[in-house]
C-alpha cells in the first residue's frame, strides 16, 4: 500500500472515530437503572407498592386497556399500562400482567386514583385502600405514600440553591460549575450529618452545569438525573433553577 493511501486511511479512521465520539450518548441515570430494576422484579398481580421515588400498580391481562389517572394531574391525563410477558425454561410464553409505575411527584406523601379499564371509570379490585370523595360522590383508590424523602440538591424557600452530595463521612467535597468557571476550589461542602453534605448558593434563574470533586476526580450529583457533558468531555450534573 502507498504511503498516500496509508494516509487516506488514517484520515478516514480518525474521522470515524471523531464521529462516533460526537454521537455518543451520556450514560444511563439512577432512575433509568431503578426503573429497569422495578420492572424486573415485577411477578404478580397484587395491591400497589411503594419502591423509592417510584409506585408500582398491576392488573390483570385480560382487558383490551387499561388506564389510570391521578388526583395530583386533577384526573386530566390517562395513562396507559403496560405488559409484561413471561417465559419458561424453554422461551415459551407463559402468562402476562400488566402494569404502570410512576415517581411520584416531590413530597407527595399520599394520593387518590382511579383506573379505566375497557372505557369504564372504577377504583382499582385489587388496593382495599379506598376514600369516598363528597365533592363528586365518587370512591376513589388511596395510597398512603409516607416514606423518607432525602433531600436532593434543588431551591429552597430561602432563595437559595442547596446542593447536596451523600456519602461517606470525614471526606472533603468541593463543588464546581459553570457558576465557578469550573474552579473547583471556591467553595466547600459542609457535613451536616455523617456522610450528608451541603452547599448554598444564591442563583439567579437559568441553567447551570455543575460537578463535586474529591481530590482531583470531579463526578456528578447521583441526586440529580439530569446529565451533560462539560467542554472537556466529562460527564457532569445540569440543573434547571426558576
Amino acid at each position: 500500500m502507498s504511503m498516500k493511501r496509508v494516509f487516506i486511511f488514517l484520515a478516514l479512521f480518525i474521522s470515524a472515530g471523531m464521529a462516533f465520539a460526537s454521537d455518543a450518548k451520556i450514560p444511563a441515570t439512577d432512575d433509568q437503572l431503578d426503573y429497569a430494576e422495578i420492572v424486573n422484579s415485577i411477578d404478580s398481580v397484587g395491591a400497589p407498592f411503594i419502591k423509592g421515588d417510584y409506585v408500582v400498580f398491576t392488573a390483570e391481562h385480560n382487558m383490551r386497556h387499561v388506564g389510570i389517572a391521578f388526583d395530583f394531574e386533577e384526573y386530566k391525563t390517562i395513562h396507559s399500562f403496560q405488559i409484561k410477558k413471561f417465559v419458561d425454561m424453554e422461551y415459551n410464553e407463559s402468562g402476562s400482567i400488566c402494569f404502570f409505575i410512576k415517581k411520584l411527584p416531590k413530597k407527595n406523601l399520599g394520593f387518590n386514583y382511579r383506573l379505566i379499564i375497557d372505557g369504564l371509570w372504577t377504583v382499582d379490585p385489587y388496593n382495599p385502600d379506598t376514600v369516598f370523595d363528597r365533592k363528586t360522590n365518587l370512591t376513589l383508590s388511596h395510597v398512603d405514600a409516607s416514606r423518607y424523602i432525602p433531600p436532593v440538591t434543588e431551591k429552597h424557600d430561602d432563595g437559595l440553591v442547596h446542593f447536596v452530595y451523600r456519602g461517606k463521612s470525614g471526606e472533603q467535597v468541593r463543588i464546581g460549575g459553570s457558576f465557578t468557571n469550573w474552579d473547583s476550589w471556591i467553595y466547600t461542602m459542609t457535613e451536616v450529618s455523617p456522610g450528608l453534605y451541603e452547599f448554598a448558593l444564591p442563583l439567579p434563574p437559568g441553567k447551570y452545569e455543575y460537578a463535586f470533586y474529591n481530590g482531583i476526580t470531579s463526578f456528578p450529583d447521583k441526586g440529580n438525573p439530569e446529565r451533560c457533558y462539560t467542554s472537556d468531555g466529562k460527564v457532569a450534573s445540569l440543573l434547571v433553577v426558576n
